[in-house]
């Protein structure tokens, strides 16, 4: 099976609801926060409902790169206020999408995707502005990065000149079409952990939050080339596979003990792809066959992190819909139930909502119903913690009614983000 990841591109609360998103509309956040308690008093459910935006490519934001700084300011309000209205606790916003920054970085260059040249200053300050205004608004602000992408491209020439991987060439591996960091380099996990880390230094964020992009994912007759990297560091492992393995499990480890160090109360976590090994690979994976399969494909043992401990939450994009033969809902989300089982970690779903009503899409992503049926098989699995939505376009288009079905069904009453 293919993978199909991002890179495819209440009635007594209602009231309640509707006062919150006016009180933070006028500017009242205090009294918007005490509704918001109040709410939670009356409705105790704890339970994490997020979106993604995505800016790589200005997927979901900002429509278009170049805009001016008060229109892209107006665009990222206008995703809050929808994340609001459709009764969400959290967003989580793509703030490195390729080596880059939403934020002015000593690291890294502003990213292209606002100005439309990269390392140009937007003339506002878009993650300080999005953390702040989230918080008006009663709404966790999770910061997503991306570690080691660094250009949907391989042209290194296209960086701006100051760019890091154009003084360091000997960091940057070429591959399907891409220019990514070598992971196997120690100096380039410092880079990336120092990079990521300045944007919790200097913002409250309620996360750091991770997707699935690690090593990178598989593409036919190409091999990632790190031989030098292996030699130079790769020896005491059984093979590379495991070497590989462990310079991804340092990244997790080294990055979740500085986030506590700089902010103790920022969480970490981490959205990896729905299947870490099939059954027939491993007796502990999934009843699944997927084609891909993280801990062997990506080099990423997300089934590990959860359960030594190293990450507050965990997304896995279960992108597929019940009955799916290769990889059912129904069989992931009780894997994943399992795996949270006796840890202190919290299980969110990742939603497909941008796969419903597209043509080739199997027929049940043609039924409105659908998501709102996987939040009512959801409700079996009391580890089950709350669902997030990729990606915020759809969230606000609403594809043949799927988000307002979900909304009408599940998010009846006001809920407060889990921590």
């Amino acid at each position: 099976m293919g993978h199909i990841t991002r890179r495819t591109f209440a009635v007594g609360a209602i009231g309640t609801v509707g006062a919150v998103a006016a009180a933070a509309a006028t500017g009242t956040p205090v009294a918007a926060a005490a509704l918001v308690r109040n709410a939670e008093r009356e409705h105790p459910a704890r339970l994490f409902r997020g979106m993604w935006i995505a800016t790589v490519a200005n997927t979901d934001w900002p429509s278009a790169p170049g805009l001016p700084a008060a229109e892209q300011r107006r665009e990222l309000l206008d995703l809050l206020d929808t994340a609001v209205e459709r009764r969400l606790t959290a967003v989580i916003l793509q703030v490195r999408p390729t080596a880059d920054a939403l934020w002015a970085s000593p690291y890294e260059p502003w990213s292209q995707y606002l100005s439309g040249t990269q390392g140009q200053d937007p003339g506002w300050d878009p993650l300080g502005t999005a953390v702040r205004e989230a918080h008006r608004r009663g709404l966790e602000l999770h910061a997503w990065f991306n570690p080691y992408r660094i250009a949907n491209n391989t042209d290194p020439n296209l960086l701006t000149p100051t760019h890091p991987a154009r003084l360091h060439p000997e960091w940057v591996v070429p591959y399907g079409g891409k220019l990514y960091y070598n992971p196997g380099l120690p100096e380039v996990r410092r880079f990336v952990q120092d990079a990521m880390l300045d944007a919790v230094r200097r913002y409250p964020v309620d996360a750091v939050h991770w997707d699935d992009y690690f090593y990178p994912y598989p593409v036919a007759g190409q091999v990632f080339d790190d031989d030098a990297a292996y030699a130079a560091f790769g020896s005491g492992f059984p093979d590379r596979a495991a070497w590989r393995r462990d310079n991804t499990d340092r990244l997790v480890r080294e990055t979740a003990v500085r986030i506590k160090r700089i902010r103790p109360r920022t969480r970490f976590g981490i959205s990896p792809f729905g299947v870490w090994r099939n059954r027939a690979t491993d007796p502990l994976g999934s009843d699944t066959t997927a084609g891909v399969q993280t801990y062997d494909n990506l080099h990423a043992d997300t089934r590990g992190w959860v359960k030594k401990g190293w990450i507050d939450y965990i997304v896995p994009q279960v992108y597929w819909n019940i009955g799916f033969p290769a990889a059912d809902y129904a069989k992931l989300v009780p894997w994943w139930a399992d795996v949270v089982s006796g840890t202190d970690v919290d299980l969110y779903v990742g939603e497909a909502l941008y796969k419903v009503g597209v043509a080739g899409q199997p027929a049940a992503w043609q039924d409105p119903a659908e998501l709102s049926r996987h939040l009512t098989f959801d409700r079996d699995y009391p580890q089950v913690r709350g669902n997030v939505f990729f990606s915020s376009t759809q969230v606000v288009s609403d594809p043949l009614g799927a988000m307002s079905r979900v909304v009408a069904d599940h998010y009846g009453g006001c809920a407060h983000p889990p921590h």
